[in-house]
Formats: C-alpha cells, structure tokens, sequence
C-alpha cells in the first residue's frame, strides 16, 4: 500500500503536467491576460463615451494575443535537419499591424473640415501590440504599455482640455482686391498656426471676397487680422 501511494505520488506531477500540456492552461492565461489588460484601457474608453469601448478593446487585444500565439505554434510544427523550423514565426503576426490599420481607419471621421477619431484608432493599434506582446510572452512589456497607455489617456486629459481651451473656430470675411489670388492669403494664415478647414470665395466688381472657416489660438487671430490689414490689396478682414 505504502509502495502503491508513493508510485501515485511520484506520478502526479507528470499528470498534471500532461494536463496542463492537453488543455494548452499557458495560452489560457495568456487569452486572461489580454482580457484584463485590453478591459483596462477599454473601460477608460468605455467611460470616456468613445465607439471603441470596453468590449471592442478586449475582443483586440485577446484577439491579437490568440494570433500571436498561432504564430508561434505554427512556425514550431516541423524543423529541418539543421534545428530550424519550417514555419515563419513573423508571418501571422505580421499581420496584425497591418490588419488592425483597417479597423482604425474605420474609427475616424471627417466633418465640417474636422478629423476625429484619431485618439480611438491609435488606442486601437497600441491594444493590439499589447496583445501582441502577451502572445509572445513578453509579459512585462504588456503590462508596461498598458500601465503607460493609462497613464496618456487619463494623466494628460487635463492637460489637453486646458489646450483645447485656448483654441476656437472663428468665422472670417477677407475682402481683397479683384484678382488676387486665395494662396497669398493662406500662406499668411497657416504660416502663423491658424489651420483653415474650410473656404468660399465669391466674385464681385469691386472686389473678391473669401469666406473663412479658422481653427487657431486666439492671440494668433489678432496677429493674422492686423498682419491682413496692413497689406494694400486688403481691402477689409473681419471675424466673428
């Protein structure tokens, strides 16, 4: 009996381990992992009220984990006679980065001259290299990005509202004499950090009249309006 539990004993470890080995447990926990650390940044999306939210982050992320490991998997199915193995382990994951441009390009918007979305396409790229990473195996490196991930989309929020303060879109009528051309003009603006993001221009006897659409900093419009009038075929700059 003493014999019997000691060979049961003995055996234990190497049926544990078969276990382990049959239900893949690693690449388990691998696929928990990316969950925890996709859901992390997915919340902050999620109570940011932003499209790509708590479950589109996770899906990514364990997604990207799931192909990276495939990767490895299938590059170690056979080796040659010199040790190396038949598969490329870059091919699948290659893949990733170029296959999640498509979703995050999917996630930004033009309108009214505006882009958006741009903050939700990269948080979309950088979830899949940190499910990339867990894939790989290069748990510290995940961990890393995501706590650094957090740190950007959370940290720096108050910082870029206090800059978004300071800029605002204007209306402005540019009135020139006619014939001049609008690329005078633009240079000037945009030279002094105003972007123009939208432009109408209408013909008249005594004049040529550009109505301006301007996204800048507020100091930046005064500068721009008394540069304008200080150009003899300026006829009149007005903003509101």
């Amino acid at each position: 009996m003493h014999d019997l539990l000691r060979v049961v004993a003995d055996a234990q470890p190497q049926v544990v381990g078969a276990l382990a080995a049959t239900l893949r447990l690693s690449v388990l926990a691998k696929l928990l992992l990316a969950t925890l650390l996709g859901g992390a940044i997915g919340l902050e999306r999620e109570m940011a009220g932003k499209p790509a939210g708590l479950r589109t982050n996770i899906l990514i992320c364990v997604g990207a984990a799931l192909f990276m490991q495939l990767s490895i998997d299938v590059a170690e199915i056979g080796f040659s006679a010199d040790g190396h193995p038949f598969g490329d382990t870059t091919r699948i994951a290659a893949q990733i980065v170029s296959g999640i441009g498509f979703l995050g390009a999917g996630a930004i918007l033009h309108g009214e001259g505006a882009v958006v979305g741009l903050t939700t396409a990269a948080t979309i790229w950088v979830v899949a290299a940190v499910g990339a990473a867990v894939g790989a195996g290069a748990y510290v490196d995940a961990l890393g990005t995501t706590i650094l991930i957090m740190l950007v989309l959370i940290g720096l929020r108050p910082l870029e509202r206090r800059l978004l303060a300071k800029r605002r879109r204007v209306h402005a009528t540019l009135r020139v004499k006619p014939g001049m051309p609008f690329e005078t003009y633009d240079e000037l603006i945009q030279g002094n950090g105003v972007h123009i993001f939208a432009r109408r221009t209408f013909e008249h006897d005594t004049d040529r009249t550009f109505e301006l659409e301007l996204i800048g900093a507020t100091k930046q419009f005064d500068v721009i309006c008394d540069m304008l009038r200080t150009r003899k075929d300026v006829i009149s700059i007005t903003t509101d």
